[in-house]
């Protein structure tokens, strides 16, 4: 668990601070937004299409007349809720997969990470369209979609870092003991790679948010008229010449969160003395 001590190691760094400042910004924004949203975020006027940047409408106006500043409070509620949950599922089957794995040991895991191999070697974005084809559009879908997909590289990282402890006396000890492989995993394994998972995790939720946004922009993830930062990117491309207010304000918000998110992970890796970089070696 991330106690004071780590907290202040974090802290103390400006990346660190400066991360920490920006993802607590994002989620404070995404929660209180609907309370303080100057204009309706999804009505339109054909009066105030495009309108420039102005004090009643800050960060000026789409080509549907809907204030920019309205939806960009609110356009990442949707992303960063899905993107919680799939990070959930993701780390939830991926870490109980590679552990499993990991203490298992010899044919079955051989024969198991050869078949992640394959999986992993179909591109994500290929199964999320063909499950959103399948499945339609909506959050119901991708969460359990992406939480798969993103799982299977949770699988490397748990396995990986389990394998450093398989082979200690405390685990070996337990086995002889005839502990149940549950409770092995559970007491002996899961506490020395917590913060290995943790902040495989934040990284998780920083990609995941990145591909909704993505799969929003190309028609497969949130469906409008909701307000998203990728739905309003992919809206404003056509008039970006004329009005690029409608284009930045929205990538700005993106980019903010996602730099946030990776000086944040960056600096509790560092903090909790956690390789960012590791990874498992195929057997």
């Amino acid at each position: 668990m991330i106690g004071a001590p780590i907290l202040r190691a974090v802290l103390s760094k400006p990346s660190g601070a400066i991360g920490v400042t920006l993802v607590v910004g994002h989620v404070m924004l995404a929660v209180l937004s609907p309370l303080v949203l100057p204009h309706d975020p999804i009505a339109q006027s054909a009066d105030l299409m495009l309108q420039m940047p102005s004090l009643s409408h800050p960060f000026g106006t789409d080509r549907l007349g809907r204030d920019i500043l309205s939806r960009v409070m609110l356009g990442g509620r949707a992303a960063m809720l899905i993107a919680t949950l799939a990070t959930l599922v993701a780390m939830v089957w991926g870490t109980l997969v590679g552990l499993l794995l990991a203490l298992i040991g010899g044919r079955i895991d051989t024969y198991m990470m050869r078949i992640v191999d394959a999986l992993s070697s179909i591109p994500g974005i290929l199964i999320v369209m063909i499950f959103v084809a399948a499945l339609g559009v909506g959050a119901a879908a991708l969460i359990p979609i992406l939480g798969y997909s993103y799982g299977l590289s949770v699988v490397y990282i748990a396995r990986a870092a389990a394998l450093d402890f398989v082979a200690r006396d405390f685990v070996l000890a337990a086995q002889a003991r005839g502990e149940a492989r549950s409770t092995i995993l559970i007491r002996e394994i899961l506490p020395n790679v917590r913060d290995t998972l943790a902040v495989q995790g934040a990284m998780q939720w920083s990609w995941l948010i990145l591909g909704i946004t993505s799969l929003s922009f190309l028609g497969l993830g949130v469906a409008p008229p909701t307000p998203d930062w990728g739905l309003m990117i992919a809206d404003a491309r056509s008039v970006m010449p004329t009005a690029p207010w409608a284009v930045l304000w929205p990538m700005a918000m993106l980019s903010t969160l996602i730099v946030g998110v990776n000086l944040a992970a960056d600096a509790f890796a560092k903090a909790l003395g956690v390789d960012r970089q590791l990874r498992t070696v195929a057997t």
